[in-house]
């Protein structure tokens, strides 16, 4: 690993991703705030630039090969991103400020970033395999803090970190959990709450995706691997985050047959069945937490609102569910019906920090539609299928986790996890370059 080569920077990525918004909560609380904190929070961005400037400085041109799919997909989609910046929001029917179209180039283009330092680096098997511990040991670290941290840390402690979300990334979800995030608790109805896995990530959901991703990274054959296993599956299930179950699930059935082996659908099974039975009883064991006064009121005045929905985790008809449900249908209608996309900085969290109208949220596919259109939306899902399939030609253990990562994209913002955008691109960009070298007509990776 040399400066020229910054092997180095994407295993800072790995573990300083992870450690990312705790730090950044902390240090909000310590004082540091404005933009002295927004400057420090880019540390990320601008380590994968320098570190993409250096792979291409070495190699003098892009890791690019013009007759590989995946690479000119990976760019077209780019392209769409840059135009749909540069198009007037006014021409589009879009609303968004400035700020919103800056945060969303940034967004729309981390996967793409980390795709070609991944195709770049050229890692050796010695390399491929230390990413593969820092990742596991990520893993491992990240679950183990949010298993202590759930039990051992009141929710009281974690609201002084409010601050960090309302005002520093503007994202103001309100007074109904004293503006923190109300996916940190379980809300059971009639005042009723647990708190969730929220780890480092200070998100069930982002913690939930790390750890479905790393799953797939654990050699099972290796006796420590059955408890790093488990250990990862038991902070999956007290995010309680059911897509991340159903996506892990879903990456082991695509392992099974891949590799046709019929023991894997067994361990699909297996997961699901584990998952429904504590999902079922999470409110005989789990850590019980407390509403403020303040917050009771919200949460009263809200449950009048909604009197009807049910609060059974495994019902489809439960508030969060349906809620997941809703969003996708409506995303989906509003790309079919505006299929020329309203510009970037129009859709998910990035319209809610920029307080514009939310065009479609929560999932990847209806988020990227609606920014870039209906065919920007479809060339994203080209790439990605593009890459599955180069991936699990190679190592189908990696494909098998990014499919789970594609998975969760149907009712999420998957990309807008850095460690996901950033991690498993990454990967998936190294699995691709490896899948390149070794076809029948092999192309050089320094070619252009």
């Amino acid at each position: 690993m040399t400066l020229r080569r910054p092997v180095w920077a994407l295993y800072a990525l790995v573990v300083g991703l992870a450690l990312h918004n705790v730090a950044m909560a902390m240090l909000w609380r310590a004082g540091v705030r404005g933009g002295a904190l927004s400057a420090i929070s880019a540390w990320k961005e601008v380590l994968l630039v320098v570190a993409l400037a250096l792979v291409i400085a070495e190699r003098r041109a892009l890791p690019i090969s013009w007759s590989f799919v995946p690479d000119v997909l990976a760019l077209v989609f780019a392209a769409f991103v840059v135009v749909y910046a540069l198009i007037p929001q006014s021409a589009l029917g879009g609303g968004a400020t400035h700020k919103g179209i800056a945060y969303a180039l940034r967004h729309d283009l981390l996967i793409v970033g980390a795709y070609f330092l991944g195709r770049g680096l050229e890692l050796t098997d010695e390399e491929r395999g230390r990413l593969c511990r820092f990742v596991l040991g990520t893993a491992v670290f990240v679950a183990v803090f949010g298993l202590v941290d759930v039990y051992a840390v009141s929710l009281a402690w974690w609201r002084l970190s409010a601050g960090w979300f309302q005002h520093q990334l503007g994202l103001d979800y309100g007074p109904g959990l004293s503006h923190l995030p109300e996916n940190f608790v379980y809300n059971a109805g009639q005042n009723v709450v647990f708190r969730r896995l929220t780890s480092t990530f200070l998100s069930p959901l982002a913690t939930a995706y790390l750890l479905v991703a790393a799953m797939f990274f654990i050699p099972l054959r290796r006796w420590w691997g059955i408890v790093v296993g488990a250990l990862l599956f038991a902070a999956i299930l007290w995010t309680h985050t059911r897509a991340a179950v159903i996506a892990l699930a879903a990456g082991l059935i695509l392992l099974a047959l891949v590799r046709r082996r019929v023991q894997l659908l067994g361990w699909a099974a297996a997961v699901v069945m584990v998952a429904f039975v504590f999902v079922k009883g999470y409110d005989h064991f789990a850590p019980r937490t407390h509403f403020t006064a303040a917050e009771k009121v919200v949460q009263e005045r809200n449950g009048s609102k909604t009197p009807t929905v049910s609060h059974d985790p495994t019902s489809v008809g439960e508030s969060s569910t349906s809620e997941h449900l809703t969003s996708l249908r409506d995303g989906t209608k509003t790309v079919l019906k505006h299929p020329w996309g309203f510009g970037l900085g129009n859709s998910g969290v990035t319209a809610m920090r920029t307080k514009v109208r939310i065009e479609a949220g929560e999932s990847t596919y209806t988020e990227l539609g609606v920014e870039t259109g209906l065919v920007g939306g479809l060339v994203f899902i080209a790439w990605c299928i593009a890459l599955l399939r180069a991936t699990l030609r190679r190592y189908a253990w990696l494909g098998a986790a990014f499919f789970a990562v594609l998975v969760l994209g149907l009712q999420t913002d998957v990309i807008g996890v850095p460690w996901i955008a950033v991690v498993v691109w990454a990967a998936v960009g190294d699995a691709v370059y490896r899948r390149q070298i070794q076809s029948p007509r092999p192309i050089s990776p320094s070619a252009s």
